[in-house]
């Protein structure tokens, strides 16, 4: 790595600043003034509203007084009234004081024009004396009015007010009794004319267009300035502001009610003490807010004049800010998109010229930065390249280094176990043999995950029977099934498909090796369905089942599910699956029920059907077919040609193991001629096992059977095979298929030679 070169001294301090002669503080002044506008017209309508508030109560309260004012005048008349009756009341009745008594009703008549009728009555209630304006003077009519309430109350109470009646249906008239101090001065009844309440009412002036009325209290209306409304005797309980009055304890309405008309107003009211009759005053909601609306009004010309000069001068402002701003945002935005020769230029004055300023010398800087930045990016690519490189090796490296000792370790226990004779030495042969396959099935997963990251794998996409996959799938698991308990079902299809035929083989050996791990009972069903112009190749189960929070999960690096009693693997199957299915463009589905089992489907593209492809069946496995045969097997590890000729030759075979084909060569007499020829697919020396095989038969004929061992899994190498004639199997090698192999080969040689 090279150091960082030094900033070049233009850089190391920054130029002299241009003289600042107009200090952006003045322009946040300007914007200040702006903002105490906004306060001004927000305290404005504050103001506004504690006003209208204010003068509403107001209006309220002298209403209240007015109506107050009222109320006083009409007890004061009442009570005037009740006074001047009061005095026919101080005599008691006889004879000698009957003159007196008429005498005293007739001044009374003329001293209160508004008492039309004075009536006495006895201490029993009889009528002695009658004196009236409207008909002729009665003395002495002894009529009854003792169970009346004019009587009755008065002598109860002293005092009695009757209710409002009309007479002649235009006046309004009350009856008032009084009774005497002495009990056996009777009862002063007098019917008084209403008419001065009207007077008094009319006098009442609300506003332009308010008014003043008068309710009982029955709250019938019984004075307003329309007459027809108190001829119709109007009941006035329906509206608010009488119910809020009449309600024991509720006070004046604040909010604005309606009126008989149905107009808005505000009301206030009062009650005449001595009679419990309600004085209201009212006044039109529109004429009461008249001036307050007006004056508003001016106030609201005011702001907005205001605020319009304040506007002006917040654009002036702006513009004179927003346009450097603008120049500044869009150098600095081309400068962030990496045009690093953009140079901002603002003449103003003021610090958004120092910024513009500012901006230029960092655009320098991280043009000087960016060079560096990029002859280091280039250095670290140039490493990562070789770190790629060097991990691609190591996988070559570990696919084939890694299974040699295994594979040897499996052919060892193979020969080991047909010398163990007890139960106890066959069961540790048993484990030792499941640990090497358990070992086995770790090195494939971690290193195709490996070769997947990396990016390694090539695909070979072509069009085949979906048949020959699953028959290849049946064949790998159908005895592991059985094995178990457990049931292994094909349904097969004459589809074609149009796929990788190897790592589609792969992604379903992956998903029925899971099932086979993870089921305990029940079986397995492995087919495909045609749908349209794909085909769902799909693997069931009866296991355990995924829970559907962890559905996700499961196609990940290294995941087992939360939970479960079965324990296997690293939790890498899916996750191959996941990849090679995304490499190929094949969609995978999950579908699980837990405690009844999972189904995955992969959907692969249907092409058109070829020529039916015959799949070559397997010769029986003669058991005395390695009799005495010659078998050649070239190995560049010394371990695995021991393991292998141990195991053929406790087969019976006649073993030469070499590291080279030219050592094989040497090995055998002048006129032996190999039976069998079982290579590594890399030798030591370069040499491919294919080419080492053609050397071979060069010198024993073409005739001689052959197959191919590799440590790598790469679908490369079993293309490379297949399409050069030759069978290929993958270390480490269990004993049953490579006897099972040989077995075969040897098997079709024997039945060539015969023919």
């Amino acid at each position: 790595m090279t150091d960082r070169p030094a900033m070049p001294e233009r850089f190391a301090q920054p130029r002299g600043w241009r003289q600042i002669n107009g200090p952006l503080f003045r322009k946040y002044v300007a914007l200040f003034l702006a903002v105490v506008c906004v306060v001004l017209l927000v305290n404005g309508l504050f103001e506004a509203g504690f006003a209208y508030q204010e003068h509403k109560v107001s209006l309220i309260r002298i209403q209240r007084e007015q109506a107050e004012a009222a109320a006083a005048k009409i007890g004061q008349f009442i009570k005037e009234i009740e006074s001047q009756v009061g005095w026919t009341t101080q005599l008691p009745w006889s004879a000698s004081t009957t003159d007196q008594r008429k005498f005293d009703g007739l001044r009374l008549l003329r001293q209160v024009p508004a008492i039309t009728e004075l009536s006495q009555l006895d201490a029993s209630g009889r009528e002695k004396l009658r004196v009236s304006r409207l008909a002729m003077d009665v003395d002495d009519s002894q009529l009854d009015f003792s169970q009346e309430p004019k009587f009755v109350e008065a002598m109860a109470k002293k005092v009695y007010y009757g209710p409002v009646y009309f007479r002649r249906e235009s006046e309004p008239y009350m009856t008032l009794s009084l009774a005497g101090t002495r009990r056996d001065a009777g009862v002063s009844v007098a019917e008084v004319n209403l008419k001065l309440i009207w007077d008094v009412v009319s006098h009442i002036k609300v506003g332009e267009h308010g008014q003043a009325y008068v309710v009982d209290a029955e709250g019938r209306l019984i004075a307003h300035p329309d007459i027809s409304l108190v001829l119709r005797k109007t009941d006035m309980t329906r509206l608010a502001q009488v119910k809020a009055a009449r309600a024991a304890g509720a006070g004046t309405p604040t909010e604005p009610v309606q009126d008989v008309r149905g107009r808005e107003v505000l009301t206030a009211y009062a009650p005449v003490a001595p009679l419990g009759w309600l004085v209201f005053a009212e006044l039109p909601v529109n004429e009461a807010y008249a001036p307050f609306y007006e004056a508003l009004a001016r106030s609201g010309a005011l702001l907005l004049a205001g605020l319009a000069l304040a506007f002006l001068a917040g654009l002036f402002l702006a513009r004179r800010m927003v346009i450097p701003i603008q120049a500044i945002r869009a150098g600095a935005a081309r400068i962030g998109s990496g045009d690093l020769t953009q140079r901002i230029s603002i003449r103003t004055g003021d610090e958004l010229e120092a910024l513009a300023d500012q901006f230029n010398r960092m655009a320098e800087q991280l043009q000087d930065s960016y060079a560096y930045l990029e002859r280091k990016v280039e250095e670290r690519t140039h490493q990562l390249e070789l770190a790629n490189l060097a991990k691609s090796r190591f996988l070559a490296a570990a696919s084939h280094d890694l299974r040699q000792p295994l594979h040897a370790l499996g052919l060892f226990v193979a020969q080991l176990r047909g010398h163990t004779k007890s139960a106890e030495g066959g069961r540790l042969v048993d484990r030792i043999d499941a640990a090497v396959t358990a070992m086995n099935e770790l090195f494939n997963a971690l290193l195709d995950i490996s070769k997947l990251d990396a990016g390694v794998l090539s695909t070979n996409v072509i069009e085949f029977p979906i048949a020959k996959v699953l028959r290849r799938i049946e064949t790998t698991f159908a005895e592991a099934a059985r094995e178990k308990g457990l049931s292994f079902q094909l349904v097969l299809s004459g589809a074609w498909v149009r796929s990788d035929p190897i790592l589609l083989e792969r992604i379903v050996l992956n998903l029925v090796s899971n099932a086979v791990r993870y089921t305990t009972s029940g079986g397995i069903v492995v087919g495909c369905r045609k749908r349209g112009d794909t085909v769902h190749i799909e693997v069931w189960d009866s296991g355990p089942g995924i829970p559907e929070d962890q559905r996700r999960n499961v196609f990940g690096e290294f995941y087992r599910l939360a939970g479960g009693n079965i324990h296997g693997g690293l939790g890498l199957g899916l996750a191959i699956v996941d990849r090679l299915c995304k490499l190929l463009g094949h969609p995978i589905q999950l579908d699980s029920t837990v405690g009844k089992g999972s189904r995955f489907s992969v959907t692969v593209p249907m092409a058109a059907a070829g020529a039916q492809i015959a799949e070559p069946q397997p010769a029986p496995v003669a058991i005395d077919a390695t009799k005495g045969k010659l078998v050649i097997v070239i190995d560049d590890d010394a371990l695995v040609l021991d393991s292998m000729s141990g195991l053929l030759r406790n087969w019976g075979c006649r073993v030469v193991a070499a590291a080279t084909p030219d050592e094989a060569l040497a090995g055998l007499g002048p006129r032996e001629r190999p039976d069998l020829m079982i290579c590594d697919y890399r030798l030591a020396n370069g040499q491919s096992g294919i080419a080492a095989i053609a050397d071979l038969r060069k010198a024993y004929g073409a005739r001689v059977p052959a197959f191919l061992i590799s440590g790598d899994t790469a679908p490369e190498r079993l293309r490379e095979a297949r399409e050069s004639g030759h069978h290929l199997l993958h270390k480490p090698l269990r004993a049953m298929a490579l006897r099972a192999m040989v077995n075969r080969l040897l098997k079709s040689s024997s039945v060539a030679g015969a023919a």
